[in-house]
């Protein structure tokens, strides 16, 4: 089942998700909208109602995690498994690292919503490389090995920004300007 917008705000009171998580993730969900809408137009087969929907729930067990520790993507898709939300499960399992790309692939709603997290610092629409250190910052700081790590996984999403981008008439620069035009539509 893919949740309605309201369904997904049902979700994120019942799990104590701490507003600055919110506002990040209807960011994110903005992001996502935009890019899709683009696709769409673009004659790319995206769903809507799906890539929206996991971009609101991506962070559903991050307050959880954050106070208890473990990896917040898995915790998330167990809580969509759990909600009957399988459609977008591996989306929010996946918005951390993606398991299998293929920049020849055809797009995909967990690309974007992968994508347009690291677009996201906090509630700011940030170029990647702003995003990259934020991350390296924050959690690579004395780690050699996970510091790599995140660095692999930027450039993939560097990979997924370019391959979405080429098929949109807008550029990631104007992402920002984008997304203060617009509201969440009602997903059905």
């Amino acid at each position: 089942m893919i949740p309605t917008i309201g369904q997904c705000y049902t979700l994120m009171k019942h799990y104590r998700m701490l507003d600055n998580i919110k506002e990040h993730s209807v960011v994110v969900a903005k992001i996502v909208q935009v890019i899709s809408l683009g696709l769409i137009k673009a004659g790319i087969h995206i769903s809507l109602e799906k890539a929206v929907a996991g971009a609101l729930l991506h962070d559903i067990a991050k307050t959880a995690s954050l106070k208890v520790g473990g990896d917040h993507a898995a915790a998330g898709k167990e809580i969509c498994l759990k909600h009957q939300l399988d459609e977008v499960a591996d989306i929010v399992g996946e918005h951390v690292w993606l398991k299998d790309y293929s920049p020849d692939g055809e797009s995909s709603e967990k690309e974007l919503v992968y994508y347009a997290d690291k677009r996201v610092l906090h509630t700011s629409v940030v170029r990647l490389d702003e995003r990259l250190h934020d991350i390296l910052e924050r959690y690579g700081r004395n780690n050699d090995v996970l510091r790599r790590c995140i660095e692999a996984n930027f450039r993939v999403c560097r990979a997924v920004e370019n391959e979405l981008f080429s098929k949109l008439h807008f550029g990631p620069a104007d992402l920002a300007d984008q997304i203060d035009k617009t509201e969440l539509r009602s997903l059905r």
